[in-house]
């Protein structure tokens, strides 16, 4: 049996890295989404709030864990995997992926405790900043971890030096590179609509079995709020992140076409099948010259085709254009979703149509199989490339034999199952249990905002 080397450790990591990007999508979202909910305590009174909150930050402290655990082995693979790489870029990277343990790690893991643990124990006040905290500092592990992964897209503010050695000239530019800021927006919006449909999905299926409901009107009011008003705000970012792709990854973008040849007035292709080896699109669905004008604004704007660039320059194009495809589609059912739901408010059934509910509880995981979609884009997208442009995949492998590789890919797919298997079964359990019934607030913090002695502090 022949084991690739270089196949087996970028499946290894398309592994990790997949499995680990859900739970930084689910930590991003919940923790703005419980600073919200705790205001929303703070300002009404309403317990309904609190007992909301107590629910999902036990979710979100799980998420958190995993989150963790699964990035520290992704870290170990640039020194295993790919240790060329990281010795051509680290001068660059390195710094980045410090900065965002510094200012971001840290500030996290400092304030969580006081969100699990400080409930009683320290005034509403400094609870509620705490989450606040908490909420931006996986918005700032977002920022850095974006940045690097962009620079790796556009690369700008570096200089090369003998032996392929990436140095840095200018920060500002590496850090805020072409595709940074689009990415960024892209990512995050993405990750609130993420955790929207979950959280809504999850109280579409209390309201299903009636148990309860004033949480779950709550989960799926707000939910239905981010798929009215977030949804077209994302697509019109993917729009802007498109455009850009398209002027410093062409090649990218004519594999999410599924063109092939390079015209003016190119068809948007709906559907179809690319053939790389008879390179042709088959079986199109197509629509006239809509693709040139959302990529150039002109009907008539010339887009590249993939034999534009020599095979060996090009992207995988079944999985890009496939995936692209995939998350596009669930943009639209969100879209659609906040839509109806729109209609159900005004008709006053929201919160009542059962067929509404099902189809809520369906989209669950849509947000999650749109981000790995996406990201699936972006990275198959950017070969045979690692560093645009500059470095290919091959020049990036670590010397490795693919045996070795082989049995390690094993020993994650199994250790992950049962660990985060764990992990996912224990966080449906906590959902199926659902928000507690609490003491009052005044039984809780006192007058003075504190906890009493009553309850067992001396």
């Amino acid at each position: 049996m022949d084991f690739d080397p270089i196949l087996l450790s970028r499946i290894q990591f398309a592994f990790t890295i997949s499995f680990h990007i859900i739970f930084p999508t689910l930590t991003i979202g919940l923790s703005s989404w419980l600073a919200v909910v705790e205001g929303l305590w703070l300002i009404t009174g309403k317990t309904v709030y609190q007992e909301i909150y107590k629910l999902w930050v036990k979710v979100f402290s799980v998420t958190f864990g995993m989150g963790v655990v699964s990035g520290i082995v992704m870290s170990y693979q640039f020194g295993t995997n790919w240790s060329r790489f990281s010795d051509s870029t680290s001068n660059v990277l390195g710094p980045l992926f410090a900065f965002e343990v510094l200012t971001a790690f840290f500030l996290e893991a400092s304030f969580l405790g006081i969100m699990l643990f400080g409930w009683g124990r320290v005034t509403r006040r400094m609870h509620f900043i705490s989450t606040i905290i908490v909420a931006l500092g996986t918005l700032t592990s977002a920022f850095w971890i974006i940045s690097a992964n962009s620079w790796m897209h556009t690369p700008t503010g570096y200089e090369i030096q003998e032996g392929l050695i990436f140095h840095p000239l200018n920060w500002i530019d590496i850090i805020f590179n072409p595709s940074f800021p689009y990415r960024l927006m892209h990512m995050v919006t993405g990750a609130y609509l993420a955790t929207a449909f979950f959280v809504g999905g999850i109280g579409s299926w209390y309201l299903l079995k009636k148990r309860h409901t004033p949480h779950a009107r709550i989960m799926v009011g707000m939910a239905m709020m981010m798929a009215v008003f977030v949804t077209p705000i994302q697509v019109f970012l993917g729009d802007l992140h498109g455009l850009n792709t398209f002027k410093h990854q062409p090649a990218k973008v004519a594999a999410i076409e599924g063109t092939w040849e390079t015209m003016k007035g190119a068809p948007l292709i709906l559907f179809g099948y690319p053939d790389e080896k008879e390179e042709t699109t088959k079986y199109v669905v197509q629509i006239p010259q809509l693709s040139s004008l959302i990529l150039t604004h002109s009907f008539d704007g010339e887009v590249k085709g993939l034999k534009a660039w020599a095979k060996e320059d090009r992207p995988p194009v079944r999985p890009v254009f496939f995936a692209f495809r995939l998350m596009v589609g669930i943009g639209i059912l969100m879209l659609l979703t906040g839509m109806i739901a729109v209609l159900l408010f005004f008709r006053k059934t929201l919160f009542k149509n059962r067929w509404f509910q099902r189809w809520c509880i369906i989209l669950t995981p849509s947000g999650f199989i749109a981000v790995l979609a996406g990201w699936f884009v972006t990275e198959i997208g950017r070969q045979p490339y690692v560093v645009y442009g500059l470095m290919r995949t091959l020049q990036a492998a670590s010397p490795v034999n693919g045996k070795q590789v082989f049995l390690s890919l094993l020993a994650f797919i199994i250790v992950y199952t049962f660990i985060f298997g764990a992990g996912i079964y224990y966080i449906l359990k906590l959902i199926q249990k659902g928000p507690k019934p609490l003491l009052k607030e005044t039984e809780i913090y006192g007058s003075h905002g504190v906890i009493p002695p009553v309850l067992g502090e001396e």
